[in-house]
């Protein structure tokens, strides 16, 4: 049976209610400045090292000017989450203080001013579009795509259920599509299919992790939780990461960057991976996928294999 946390008592809801009532008190205190580096969510930002796959994959890292732009679409892109991780903390201040964790963010603890943390958000989105519009226009226009889809998600798309989740991987695959575009490699279908179904995975995998920490209490969090169920979500973790394996393993073997000894050889540590993480998905983990990524150290092995081996066949 899988790991499955129990909900609080009437006894805990309580107590846990009567403490969210006073974030501010609880809320460690913080200047201004470190206050909104906190909100913009630096740890954040590994999730936008997927611009580099398209061009690793493509073959043109090694080229200084190519590795350049495949930086620079990082680093826009790390601007543009800043920027909307402000705006999502600004529209949720009022239901993270009623979460047992989320209630010590500078905002909701009013550490941070909303008129300052607005300003900020403005200040590194436009900073993010015209960074990504000199490197390429077409990169400037996938940065705003980002930009508008982190948006609507925060103000509209999140309280549809599957929309919610389609949202959320819908920004993965754009990092991925941010890294080829900016670099101008040609995206592969295979490339496409297993960034975007892997995304799918890595994204359900969050909602299923919500949707047994928060137990009983999940409807006060999020409105979509209550309309999924634990088999749904397992579901579509299983369907996502089968299209996933499938793609990569025809890239591995038959795409134009594949087809040798090393990218087939690939495909072990990729599978071992997507099963390693499943496991931890079973566990009731995954609320934050870049915390279990860096955190779990079998995930972290089989990922540098898996980047060797694909390196060495693309590369040698």
């Amino acid at each position: 049976m899988p790991y499955r946390k129990e909900p609080a008592d009437d006894r805990q809801k309580s107590s846990m209610k009567s403490h969210d009532d006073a974030p501010e008190a609880a809320a460690p205190s913080r200047g201004q400045w470190s206050s909104l580096l906190v909100s913009m969510r630096p740890k954040q930002w590994g999730k936008n090292l997927l611009v580099f796959a398209a061009p690793a994959t493509g073959g043109v890292l090694g080229e200084p000017d190519m590795a350049a732009r495949a930086l620079l679409a990082f680093v826009s892109f790390s601007l543009a989450a800043a920027g909307t991780y402000l705006i999502n903390d600004v529209a949720d201040r009022s239901d993270d203080r009623a979460h047992p964790s989320k209630r010590f963010r500078p905002i909701a603890a009013g550490d941070l001013p909303v008129r300052k943390a607005l300003v900020a958000a403005t200040v590194v989105i436009v900073a993010a579009l015209a960074l990504a519009a000199a490197v390429r226009p077409a990169l400037g226009a996938v940065v705003a795509a980002y930009v508008a889809l982190t948006v609507a998600y925060t103000f509209v798309l999140r309280d549809f259920a599957l929309i919610d989740v389609g949202s959320i991987a819908g920004g993965f695959l754009l990092r991925a599509v941010a890294g080829g575009v900016a670099t101008n490699v040609e995206l592969s279908s295979w490339f496409l299919m297993v960034a975007g179904f892997g995304s799918l995975f890595m994204a359900t995998g969050k909602r299923h992790a919500e949707y047994l920490d928060l137990g009983r209490l999940r409807g006060e969090h999020r409105r979509t939780l209550t309309r999924y169920t634990e088999s749904y979500l397992r579901y579509v973790q299983y369907s996502s990461s089968t299209v996933a394996i499938t793609a990569y393993a025809l890239w591995a073997f038959e795409g134009e960057a594949g087809g040798s000894l090393w990218s087939g050889l690939s495909v072990f540590p990729f599978v071992l991976g997507i099963f390693r993480y499943g496991m931890l998905l079973d566990r009731g983990s995954g609320a934050t996928p870049e915390d279990l990524v860096l955190s779990d150290a079998p995930l972290l092995v089989l990922g540098a294999a898996w980047a060797l081996l694909v390196a060495l066949g693309v590369y040698l």
